[in-house]
C-alpha cells in the first residue's frame, strides 16, 4: 500500500481576509483523554499481542505507543496527529479471516495460507468538532469494527451470487434464484458491513464519551480498497474525488443540514415533540418578524423538493427555524454544520435540554468504484480531504494542481505525499501561488492522495 498523506496544523501563511466564523462548538469541557484511551501507552490490550511471526513493532508518533504490525488482523497506524488535533487520520492493511477458520490457534496457520482470508487497504478521515475526543475514538475503533463486520459476511462474499444461507445449506432449491433476482452481489455485503461499523462504532463512542464525561462528535470519510473494487463510505461535509488525465469525478456527498433538508424535515413532522415547541420544521427564504404576520409568504416543507408554495404566516412560524441559514452558513438548530456523522450523543441546543442527535444519522452512503473495470493510468489518484481544504479549492482547481504536480515527478518515490503537502500549501496561499480567488482556509486541513493504480494490480481473488 502506499498513499501520501500530510495535515496541516496552524501552518503560517500571508494575510488574508477576515477569518471565516468558527464551526459551532458544544459547550466547552476541559479535554480530558476518554477511558478508552487512557493507560495505552505503556500497556497494550489483549489484541495488541497477536502477531505474526515475523512482526515488527510501529512507531505511532500521535501516541508515542507501538502498535503491532498485524494486530487483530488488522495494521491500522493512527497518522502523525496531536492528541489535542480535532482532525485525527488513520490508514492501513486490513486482514478479514472467513468465518470457519476464526479460532485463536489458526492465526498462524492462516498467515502461511493467505486464501484463507481476505486482505484490503483502508484510509479515514476523522474531522472532530466539540473537542478532539471523538474524532480520537473514531480513528482508534473503526477499522476493528469494520473488520469484524467483514469477517461476519467473508464467506457469502466468496460465492456468486451471495448465499442465502451462510452455512451453505439450502433449504429451498430456487434460493440461489431468489438472490441474483433481487440483484444482490457482494459489494452489496461490504456496503452492509460498512453501515453497520459506522452504526457500532457511533455506540462505542457515545459509551466511551458518556463515561469519561467528555462531549463532542466528528465527521468520517473512509475508503476500502477490497476484490478490486473501491468503497467510498462518507458521513459528514469531508470530500473524495478520482483524478484522471481527462476527468474530474466526485466520489462522495457532503450531508449539511441543506442538503438534507427533506430528511430533517420529515422527522420532526413525525415526530413534533423534538422541537420542544422552540423551533419551526418550515423553511422560509429567511427568519420571519412579527411584521410577517397574516401575510403570504414564501415556504417549504417535507414533502416539497425543488417547488415551493405560499402559506399565510401564523404566530407559530414565527419562531427559530430547524435550519437557518444558507450554504456553508447552514445550521441545524442554529448549532451543527453536518448532518452526518459520529457522537453528539450530549449535544444540545445552547441553554436547552433539546438534543441534536435524533436528527444526526451515522449511516455513511457508500460509492463503489470497480477499478478492475477501469484503464488505470499511474497517474490515476483519489483526493481524500477534510472541508477545510474544499473551502477554498474546487474539484477543478484540485484536479488541475494533481495534474499539474504529478507527471514531472514520476521518478519521486514521495511524490503522492508530496502532492498532499502541496495542496495543504495552497489553502495557506503558499507555493508562490494564491489560493482560490484569494482565499486563505483558517480550519485544520487534512489530505490523503491515493494511487488507484497501484491498488488495482493484482487486487482479483483478495
Amino acid at each position: 500500500m502506499s498513499a501520501g498523506w500530510f495535515r496541516r496544523r496552524f501552518l503560517p501563511g500571508p494575510p488574508g481576509p477576515a477569518p471565516r466564523p468558527p464551526k459551532p462548538r458544544a459547550s466547552p469541557v476541559p479535554y480530558r483523554r476518554p477511558r478508552f484511551l487512557r493507560g495505552s501507552a505503556s500497556s497494550p490490550g489483549p489484541a495488541d499481542t497477536a502477531r505474526r511471526p515475523d512482526a515488527r513493532p510501529v512507531r505511532s508518533p500521535a501516541r508515542g505507543r507501538a502498535l503491532p504490525w498485524n494486530a487483530g488482523y488488522a495494521e491500522i497506524i493512527n497518522a502523525e496527529k496531536s492528541e489535542f488535533n480535532e482532525d485525527q487520520a488513520a490508514c492501513g492493511k486490513l486482514c478479514i479471516r472467513k468465518c470457519g477458520f476464526g479460532a485463536e490457534d489458526d492465526q498462524e496457520w492462516l498467515t502461511l495460507n493467505s486464501e484463507e482470508f481476505l486482505t484490503g487497504h483502508y484510509w479515514a478521515l476523522f474531522d472532530g468538532h466539540g473537542g478532539p475526543a471523538a474524532a480520537i475514538l473514531a480513528a482508534n475503533t473503526l477499522h476493528s469494527c469494520l473488520r469484524r463486520q467483514l469477517e461476519a459476511v467473508a464467506d457469502g462474499m466468496a460465492a456468486t451470487p451471495p448465499l442465502m444461507h451462510l452455512s451453505g445449506c439450502c433449504v429451498c432449491p430456487s434460493d440461489p434464484q431468489f438472490v441474483e433476482e433481487k440483484g444482490i452481489r457482494a459489494e452489496d455485503l461490504v456496503i452492509g458491513a460498512l453501515e453497520s461499523a459506522f452504526q457500532e462504532c457511533d455506540e462505542v463512542i457515545g459509551r466511551e464519551l458518556e463515561a469519561s464525561g467528555q462531549v463532542g462528535g466528528c465527521t468520517a470519510l473512509v475508503a476500502v480498497s477490497l476484490q478490486g473494487k473501491l468503497y467510498m463510505a462518507n458521513a459528514g461535509d469531508s470530500r473524495a474525488i478520482l483524478v484522471r488525465r481527462d476527468e474530474v469525478l466526485p466520489l462522495s456527498t457532503e450531508f449539511t443540514p441543506e442538503t438534507e433538508r427533506q430528511r430533517i424535515q420529515q422527522l420532526a413532522f413525525v415526530y413534533p415533540e423534538l422541537l420542544a415547541d422552540e423551533f419551526t420544521r418550515l423553511e422560509f427564504p429567511r427568519r420571519l418578524k412579527g411584521d410577517d404576520l397574516g401575510q403570504k409568504v414564501l415556504f417549504r416543507d417535507h414533502h416539497m423538493s425543488g417547488c415551493r408554495s405560499y402559506k399565510c404566516v401564523e404566530k407559530s412560524d414565527l419562531k427559530y427555524p430547524l435550519i437557518h441559514g444558507q450554504g456553508r452558513q447552514a445550521r441545524l438548530m442554529g448549532t451543527l454544520a453536518v448532518s452526518r456523522g459520529l457522537g453528539d450523543h450530549q449535544l444540545r441546543v445552547l441553554d436547552t435540554s433539546i438534543r441534536l442527535k435524533p436528527f444526526l444519522l451515522s449511516v455513511p452512503q457508500v460509492i463503489v468504484l470497480d477499478m478492475d473495470q477501469l484503464q488505470l493510468q499511474d497517474d490515476d489518484v483519489v483526493v481524500m480531504a477534510t472541508d477545510g481544504l474544499w473551502d477554498v479549492l474546487s474539484n477543478e482547481q484540485v484536479g488541475k494542481l494533481v495534474r499539474g504536480f504529478l507527471p514531472g515527478n514520476r521518478e519521486d518515490p514521495h511524490r503522492f505525499s508530496e502532492l498532499a503537502q502541496m495542496l495543504i500549501h495552497r489553502t495557506q496561499g503558499m507555493d508562490d501561488a494564491p489560493a482560490g480567488h484569494g482565499q486563505v482556509s483558517y480550519d485544520d486541513v487534512s489530505v490523503f492522495v491515493i494511487p488507484l493504480h497501484r491498488q488495482g494490480r493484482g487486487s482479483a481473488g483478495h
